[in-house]
Parts: C-alpha cells; structure tokens; sequence
C-alpha cells in the first residue's frame, strides 16, 4: 500500500498542512484509491511547508510546498509513484538544505509518526536506553561528561558534571525536570523534537534519571505549545504501557516515571529555579543561588533540570559513545546544535550542523539572505536577549566561546536576521521593555532599570541630551549586568550594547529623526 507523509507539525498546521490532509484523503476516496496517510513532524523546511512525501520503490519523494489546492494536480502527475509535478522536490535527503546538514538530535524527525514507538524503534531508537540499564550510573555520567555535551538552553553548562552533581547529592528521591519553556524568539527546535520524535525526549529523561538516581521527571512545556503537550502526553501513555518508563524501565531493576506540566506564560519561568517554583505551585519567580538546584530544586530534593535539546542529545551519545558525539564541533563546543534561522530570511527553518560553521555561512548561504532581498543589517543570536552582529562580525564562528569573546551569547541558537530598514535604537527600546514587562520583579536592577531605559532611551529618540542619556544607558546596563538575580536583566545589556555599539548611526538625532520620517 502507498504511504503519503504530511507532517502535523506547528508550523505546517499554520500553512495549512491540515487542509493538505484533508484533501489527500478526499481525492483518495474519489479516485478509489487505498493509501496511508502518516501524520509527521516537520523536517524543519519551512518555506517548504507544507511539504508532502510519498514513499516509492526508490524511496521517499517529497513535493512541496503544497496547498489544498494543489491536490488534485498532484493526483493527476501521477505523484504517488513520485512523477513530476511543478511542486517537486526530488528525495529529500538531497535538497540542500537537509544535505549539508548533520543530523545527530533530529534525525528521526519528519521521518516517523511521532507516537510511533515501532517507527522510532525501527530508526535506532531505544538502543541508548538500552545500555543505560545495564551501566553503572557512574559510567553513563562519564560517559555524558567525556562526549562534550553543553547544556543547549543558553548557559553551556557542562551536561556532565550537572548530572555528577546530582548524582554524588544526598537525598531520598530526586528529580529530572526538563526545561521545554521555549520562549526566545526565533525558536523553536524544542517544539520541533516534541511534536516530532518525543520519545527521544522520553528516552533522554530516562537515562539522565538513572544516571543520577532520579525516579521522577517532569517535562515544563509553555501553554502557547498545545500540539507539543498533547504530542508529548500521548508518547508517554505509549512508552508506560510499552514499558520504557514505570517501576522496571525496559525490564530492569530502575524505576523512572514523568509527566507533564504547563506554564502559565511567563519568559522568566525559562530561567531554572523560576521554573522550578512554578512547578511547585508557587509565583515565578527567581531564587537566590546557592543552593544550587542540583542541591536543593524541585521541593528541596537534587534536581537536574535540562532544556530539551540537552536532553534529547543524550540517546545518541550512549548509543554511539561519547568519541563518536565529541568528533564534531571545535573547541569546548562539542557535538551539533539546531540552529534555528528566522526573522527576515529567505529560507527559514532547523539547520543542525556540528559548532564550527560561520554566522555569515549560516544567514548568506544556508538562509540565502534576506526575504525582502535587501541587505542584511543585523543578526540577533540567542533571543531577546541576544547580541545584534554587524556584517563586520559574520566572521565568527558559530561557538560558545567565540560568541562570548565578541560580547554575545549563542543562547537555544534562535537566529533572526534583520534588513536594512530596521531601527536599532527601536530594537534596543524593545529588548528594555520587554525586560521591564516580563521581570519577575525580584530584584531591583531589572525591574527598575529595564523602565528606566526605556525612558532614557525614549529621549534619546526624541533628541534630548544624547550624549548623556547614552552615557546613562551605559550606566544602566552595566548596573544590571551585574546586579541582577538572573539572566533575564543580566543579559538584556547585550541587545542594548551592541546597537549602540555596531549602529551608532541609528542612535545619532538626526539620523533617527530622517528615519522617523
């Protein structure tokens, strides 16, 4: 029987990928056709979307992107045996986009039918759960260490020594909680593993959860996520009743349940210890440090608390080892990251490379520029709370410490590429108030300086004293940089800063005044 693919992801469903569907199955019925229809993931092309395959005898062809309308034209090329058709697409494997890219995390996803446990099975899933139970806990930590892994969430922490942390940790039970409260902008790769391969997720948690001793994990998934909730609530029924999770995981002698929880909406509950109060009932807001959660987190018991992508890597390095995992990337940075490309670009989408590659490979070669076709003027990395680079540094590899020496962060690697038109001084007054309406209000230095930029910068727009209200704004970042609880009115400098400093034009009185008008 004839299977078509089309996938169920988020942003295919915004394109219209269940009209898509719809019209598949109509037009099976009205030719007398029988077929499959297998709701996937996404492969992460999204000016492709929706993209439809058809599985062949010379293997899966893809068309794309298809619309409702688009249905019947399809069925008459005869693209069910993968004729040609304007919206062709030839095996997606070798569509350059997906051929450059090294695919260790998502390589199952827009492939399988997410809740598939026989699919992912098929596609050397479960093989790193598989050793695990048979490790000692202390060799999987090492194993983890020894691979390079960095936490994928923003600070690039060492996954390792977290979870050595927790394991060396007294307490009677202990906690895995996964951080899947993906707010930055131009993000979405945790979404995209949820609602794509969750049982990835399931089988990371699980090996992190015998690794350090934990018996229960939590998955913290933000409430503008609903397909990835219910994506991910199905593929934990499924792997409970297929016995991957529960009191023998996989038959063994370890015990590791979890379930979900959603967010209320609030970007500071991304920062891990607002997260974890949340997850207790509690306002979201930041804790003090120490303790430190891998001490005291969840309810005061050790916690390791990893973001999705952190989580999701780890099947793969116990299935092929920590060398295979440590051979890609360069420096410290190690193994590969979804780098996510959005914002004005010509081709956004999940590009998944080893660390290493340039920013200007990544927005002039892989994203081909800009949208509008104007030039590039600007490239935020790592969210709202990220640096904005000039062409002058699109040099710079795509690297933990690279970034950091350049005063940015590559953060859950969100890129949002901006043209020419766009107002850097009104990106900095944004990344200001967005600090001042999402501050949890804890610590001073952001809730008040975050307001106070916002006016300060205000009149620097409107020409008063612009010398010394830069001079003021300096002063301000530098107070919050410094001074505040997390990294919320820590990092939101960097935005700031480097406007002023790359695009000092935009900042000058007359030139915003032109722009104005």
């Amino acid at each position: 029987m004839t299977t078509i693919y089309i996938p169920r992801d988020s942003g295919a469903l915004a394109l219209g990928a269940d009209k898509v569907a719809k019209a598949v199955e109509a037009e099976l019925a009205a030719r007398g056709i029988e077929a499959k229809i297998v709701r996937t993931g996404s492969r992460g092309l999204y000016w492709l979307e929706p993209m439809v395959e058809v599985k062949t005898a010379t293997g899966r062809v893809a068309y794309g992107p298809v619309r409702a309308s688009d249905v019947a034209s399809l069925f008459d090329a005869d693209f069910l045996v993968g004729d040609k058709h304007e919206k062709s697409l030839g095996k997606p494997e070798e569509i350059p986009f997906l051929a450059r890219q090294t695919r260790l995390t998502f390589a199952r996803c827009g492939i399988i039918d997410p809740v598939s446990l026989d699919d992912y099975r098929a596609l050397g899933g479960l093989v790193g759960l598989e050793k695990a139970v048979s490790m000692a806990p202390l060799d999987i930590v090492a194993t983890v260490t020894e691979s390079g892994l960095r936490g994928r969430g923003g600070a690039g922490f060492p996954t390792g020594i977290k979870w050595k942390t927790v394991h060396d940790a007294p307490g009677e039970r202990k906690y895995v909680v996964c951080n899947a409260d993906e707010g930055d902008s131009g993000t979405f790769a945790d979404r995209m593993i949820m609602e794509g391969d969750p049982f990835v997720l399931i089988e990371g948690m699980a090996i992190a959860g015998i690794a350090t001793g934990a018996t229960k994990g939590y998955i913290y998934i933000r409430s503008e996520y609903p397909h990835a909730v219910a994506t991910m609530n199905a593929a934990i029924d499924v792997a409970r009743g297929a016995g991957v999770l529960g009191p023998r995981v996989l038959g063994s002698a370890h015990a590791f349940d979890m379930e979900v929880r959603v967010g209320a909406g609030a970007y500071v509950c991304g920062e891990e210890t607002s997260l974890l109060n949340s997850l207790e009932g509690k306002r979201g807001v930041v804790r003090a440090k120490p303790p430190l959660p891998a001490l005291q987190g969840l309810f005061g018991k050790p916690t390791v608390v990893n973001n999705v992508i952190s989580l999701a890597s780890v099947p793969i390095i116990l299935d092929k080892g920590a060398a295979h995992y440590k051979d890609f990337g360069m420096g410290r940075s190690r193994g590969t990251i979804p780098i996510q490309i959005a914002g004005n670009v010509k081709h956004g989408g999940l590009f998944e490379a080893a660390f290493g590659m340039t920013l200007g490979e990544i927005v002039d070669e892989i994203g081909e520029g800009t949208a509008s076709g104007r030039p590039v003027k600007a490239v935020q990395v790592g969210g709202p709370l990220g640096a904005y680079f000039p062409r002058a540094l699109f040099d710079t590899p795509f690297d933990y410490e690279a970034f950091a020496a350049k005063d940015g962060l590559i953060g859950h690697a969100g890129i949002v590429v901006f043209d020419d038109s766009a107002d850097m001084l009104s990106q900095a007054r944004f990344a200001m108030e967005f600090c001042a309406v999402e501050s949890c209000g804890k610590c001073t230095p952001c809730r008040i300086g975050s307001t106070r930029g916002v006016e300060t910068l205000d009149r620097i727009g409107a020409g008063i004293e612009p010398e010394a209200n830069l001079a003021l704004v300096s002063d301000l970042c530098n107070t919050m940089k410094f001074g505040s609880l997390c990294a919320l009115g820590g990092f939101t400098p960097y935005p700031v800063m480097s406007a002023i400093t790359h695009f000092p034009d935009d900042f000058a009185p007359r030139a915003h005044k032109e722009a104005a008008e």
